[in-house]
């Protein structure tokens, strides 16, 4: 039986990424150390993503990811497929909470921006739907247009104005979202730290010297101008997150400062939100979003730590929340993924799962 797609996004959902089984890192390291060959290392992934897909349907899930086992980084290797764009080692990572230093590894601008129709990411889409063969809703994943205005990527000799690389990024991603669509997406995920950056106190990851006011209206307009014109049974959501490393995090602040601008005019079609700790603030910001608008999907089970949290407080949390946002608008979901880089967080594999299935158990109770 297959799912309708017009419930996504899910009341039971989640952000996309799963943690990487042993021999998925095993794979990797030989394949980097020269044991292996690319199609030896797509094996592994291959069956792995296999076995992933039935373990969520298994757990009640409606919607199914490819765990993102085919990635190393949430973001970075979309964007380095790109044209105009490359990857490298910088000389230093980012620096999350107690000092955690991410891996170095970035993308920067080499050229003029625009999709390449060869991008890896389509093929992948299309073995991996084939895989779920209708049994769910086969949900992608990329990181959002917005992530490209991180500090240090745009190359100002190439772009000396800020507006013409968001022409050529929007145009990027409209193609992108098009050859996706072409492919069989029907459920796509913007993965976007930079916009939840955009209301913490001190913009992270920022270098353009430009006011907060500015940057949040461009963010809109670029998300905007993405979605015009999409094919209307294309479902597409936001996932804000404030950095997701090995349990670690980057930055804290409420959505209140993006609130009136962003989660009011997005034209998405539901917001995965980040609420599992103070870091978040309260659900007051949640008012901006318009009544019978995007479903917005509470992030208030924690992927960055096993613990089960305790179900009537979760129950009180999403009760709090339809204050602001209708009951029937609201759905459920970890606050990000489990695994946002091929690290992962500091939990099991079982209690990833209990997570997940907690979250469907629940869904089921509230709704």
């Amino acid at each position: 039986m297959s799912v309708t797609l017009t419930k996504a996004p899910f009341k039971a959902d989640h952000v996309g990424s799963l943690l990487r089984p042993d021999n998925l890192h095993e794979a990797r390291q030989d394949f980097k150390d020269g044991k292996i060959t690319a199609a030896q290392l797509r094996e592994v992934e291959t069956k792995e993503i296999k076995r992933i897909v039935d373990k969520q349907i298994e757990v009640g899930l409606n919607l199914v990811t490819d765990g993102e086992f085919r990635r190393t980084w949430w973001h970075l290797d979309f964007l380095e497929h790109l044209n105009g764009l490359e990857g490298y080692v910088p000389d230093t990572g980012y620096l999350f909470q107690g000092g955690v230093e991410t891996e170095r590894y970035n993308v920067r601008n080499t050229g003029k921006i625009s999709f390449n129709p060869d991008h890896p990411f389509i093929k992948d889409f299309i073995e991996f739907n084939q895989i779920v063969d209708g049994r769910a809703v086969a949900k992608q994943t990329i990181p959002s247009p917005n992530q490209l205005f991180n500090a240090g990527i745009r190359d100002e000799s190439i772009y000396p104005d800020i507006e013409d690389f968001a022409a050529d990024v929007i145009q990027a991603y409209r193609d992108a979202l098009q050859a996706f669509y072409e492919a069989g997406v029907r459920y796509l995920q913007l993965d976007d730290v930079y916009i939840a950056g955009l209301s913490a106190p001190d913009i992270p990851f920022n270098d353009t010297g430009l006011s907060r006011e500015y940057l949040i209206d461009l963010a809109l307009r670029v998300v905007n101008g993405v979605l015009e014109g999409k094919p209307d049974d294309l479902k597409v959501t936001t996932h804000l997150c404030r950095g997701n490393y090995q349990s670690t995090w980057a930055f804290e602040g409420s959505y209140a400062l993006i609130a009136p601008t962003l989660l009011a005019k997005e034209k998405v079609n539901g917001f995965f939100l980040e609420y599992d700790d103070e870091r978040s603030g309260d659900f007051k910001p949640l008012q901006h979003i318009p009544k019978g608008g995007p479903q917005v999907v509470l992030g208030v089970v924690t992927s960055k730590f096993g613990e089960l949290e305790d179900k009537e407080k979760i129950k009180a949390r999403v009760k709090e929340a339809s204050n602001y946002v209708p009951l029937e608008q609201l759905c459920l979901s970890p606050q990000c993924g489990f695994a946002s880089t091929h690290h992962g967080n500091k939990l099991t594999e079982e209690q990833q799962w209990e997570k997940l299935k907690f979250i469907v158990d629940l869904s089921k109770e509230i709704w």
